[in-house]
């Protein structure tokens, strides 16, 4: 496979698109010797929409582990928002987490709690004491679609009204970063069209957005900057990009 150029140059010198997330020559070994990164050089930048592609293995969900320090680099030097999390104490980790809404393909939701009280609930945690708490929850259940869902219980839901409530949940603290994996994994494609669409509407309102996927449709038809990692390292960076380039092998 062919490397395409690295991050847009002309937008990190604008102070209003700055990096908000940086690998620097970052390397993931296991302790059983697998190598899950190798030499990861990536920058992404406030307001971006980015597509993480590659095979089960590939490095995808390590990195994203890797960013949120859930598992510590082997070397190499990651930053968030101008910090470097690789040297962040212990202490200073639910501080970092913050800055990140986070969903997966399977929703986690909470049965015995209500829609409103699932999205609350993660507020709570994060921030106790909170003024308003009743009209931030309805104010990000009406940006999911949700606000006449908020007293249903999410066994009364359909799959792709319990991802929606994961979205509120993840975004109601207003999270810097949006990272989505495999958000649309147990989704129909119609419903998972519409959670992209959603991710979208989030990444408008200027939330930088970061999606794992191995959805090919959703990531040709979307037409957003593509990451793409094989073995461990970053084979391709590009802009409106496709999941696969012409003569690719099948990720």
């Amino acid at each position: 496979m062919s490397t395409v150029a690295t991050p847009r140059q002309a937008l990190a010198a604008d102070p209003s698109l700055r990096p908000v997330v940086s690998f620097h020559g970052v390397n993931k070994t296991y302790p059983n010797g697998t190598s899950a990164l190798r030499g990861v050089d990536l920058a992404i930048y406030q307001k971006d929409f980015v597509f993480l592609v590659g095979a089960s293995g590939a490095g995808k969900s390590s990195l994203i582990r890797l960013l949120i320090r859930e598992e510590s680099a082997t070397n190499g030097r990651i930053f968030v928002d101008g910090q470097e999390v690789t040297r962040l104490p212990r202490r200073k980790l639910p501080r970092l987490r913050r800055k990140f809404g986070i969903v997966f393909q399977d929703f986690k939701l909470l049965p015995q709690l209500t829609v409103a009280q699932n999205v609350a609930f993660a507020l709570q945690v994060t921030r106790p004491g909170i003024r308003h708490l009743k009209e931030r929850v309805e104010e990000t259940l009406w940006i999911v679609g949700l606000e006449e869902k908020l007293n249903k219980f999410p066994n009364q839901l359909s799959g792709g009204e319990q991802q929606r409530v994961a979205i509120a949940r993840a975004l109601v603290h207003r999270p810097m970063i949006f990272l989505a994996d495999e958000p649309t994994g147990n989704l129909d494609p119609d419903t998972s069209w519409g959670i992209v669409q959603l991710l979208l509407q989030i990444n408008h309102r200027g939330t930088t957005v970061i999606m794992a996927t191995h959805n090919r449709e959703i990531v040709d038809l979307v037409r957003k900057r593509v990451i793409a990692i094989e073995k461990g390292k970053v084979v391709r960076d590009e802009q409106e990009g496709q999941y696969l380039k012409e003569g690719e092998a099948t990720l």
